[in-house]
């Protein structure tokens, strides 16, 4: 089945009809997240640090910057609350270095939010399970690659 901008007379792109997919499928799924009192809110900085927190444990503020494309003082700033939520932890690591953790409350909310996401798209996606990790291995080979640190990490490409 064509994707919807080729009806709408657009030449064929598949990168680019997954690339629209992504963000309209992404900015839906995170609509639709339920809220709970159990779950810490996150704004979008915050959700894309605490991503590549979690992705990267021990990272610098600096590394996480990168890896996320982010300004660092947006990064600094997201630190800074996402520490006062209790969702990270800075550790010294000599000099002025600064290693950033994941903590036992942030992995809790990791795992409520998965369990949500997972119902809300198994509840759409059914039992398809071949189709979804297909899909999910080629996600994750996107974000290993995009979110790579540009200064310290050679691309396999």
């Amino acid at each position: 089945m064509p994707y919807a901008s080729t009806l709408r007379g657009m030449a064929e792109d598949p990168f680019a009809d997954l690339a629209d997919l992504l963000f309209n499928v992404g900015r839906l799924v995170r609509a639709r997240t339920p809220e709970t009192d159990q779950a810490v809110p996150l704004n979008e900085t915050e959700r894309l640090v605490m991503r590549m927190v979690d992705l990267h444990p021990g990272s610098s503020p600096t590394e996480i910057a990168e890896r996320a494309r982010l300004q660092r003082t947006n990064v600094s700033g997201a630190l800074r609350s996402l520490e006062s939520k209790g969702m990270v932890r800075r550790q010294a690591t000599g000099g002025r270095g600064v290693a950033v953790h994941p903590t036992e409350l942030a992995a809790r909310n990791l795992r409520l939010l998965r369990s949500g996401w997972s119902r809300q798209l198994g509840g759409v996606l059914g039992d398809d399970l071949d189709a979804v990790r297909e899909c999910a291995a080629l996600l994750a080979r996107l974000e290993t690659d995009l979110t790579r640190n540009i200064r310290s990490e050679p691309s396999d490409g």
